[in-house]
């Protein structure tokens, strides 16, 4: 097992799958009306915080995989699923290539600098484990955000920070098996 910031970076990134599964499911009994009625947050619905979530994600993975066709992501429309279990495929799936991604990393790769490119203007490079932190922090708090939407419907916010500590594992080890990543 990686130590670390490697090993912060895989242990976030399975963290996130982990989080946006038990969000996404929890999501999934909601109609497509209720999915999409106006909420208080920073953006007006579940289905608009969700999609938000992954437009970002997709942007800067394809910017940590220098792909060079990144700024498209700009031009293209944003994802817009109807329903969290239409948009839970897709999440996940870039989940998987996040994960995937951390774990080829080195301290050396994490520690070099990368320009996140933008339409308008060409920022100076930050360190690829700078861009990462950003990346889970810009999770974490959309997920909040849609956390506390959630409230405000008929279905019950589930836990989402049973993820590190050894004494809850139990909590969170069928889902993980589920899911394919190995109980922690």
């Amino acid at each position: 097992m990686a130590t670390g910031l490697t090993g912060h970076a895989v242990a976030m990134a399975r963290n996130n799958i982990w989080a946006n599964h038990r969000l996404l499911t929890a999501c999934k009994p909601l109609s497509a009306d209720e999915f999409a009625a106006p909420r208080t947050g920073f953006f007006p619905s579940l289905r608009a915080t969700l999609n938000h979530i992954l437009w970002v994600d997709v942007y800067y993975i394809d910017a940590l995989h220098r792909d060079p066709t990144v700024l498209r992501r700009y031009h293209d429309p944003i994802p817009d699923f109807p329903d969290a279990a239409s948009l839970y495929d897709a999440q996940i799936a870039s989940d998987r290539r996040l994960l995937s991604f951390c774990e080829c990393q080195t301290e050396a790769s994490l520690a070099e600098g990368l320009v996140l490119p933008r339409p308008n203007r060409t920022p100076p490079p930050s360190s690829v484990i700078s861009i990462l932190e950003h990346l889970f922090q810009h999770q974490t708090h959309h997920r909040g955000q849609a956390h506390a939407m959630l409230a405000g419907t008929s279905v019950k916010p589930p836990q989402l920070d049973e993820f590190f500590l050894a004494g809850e594992q139990h909590l969170r080890r069928d889902e993980l098996l589920a899911l394919g990543l190995e109980p922690s």
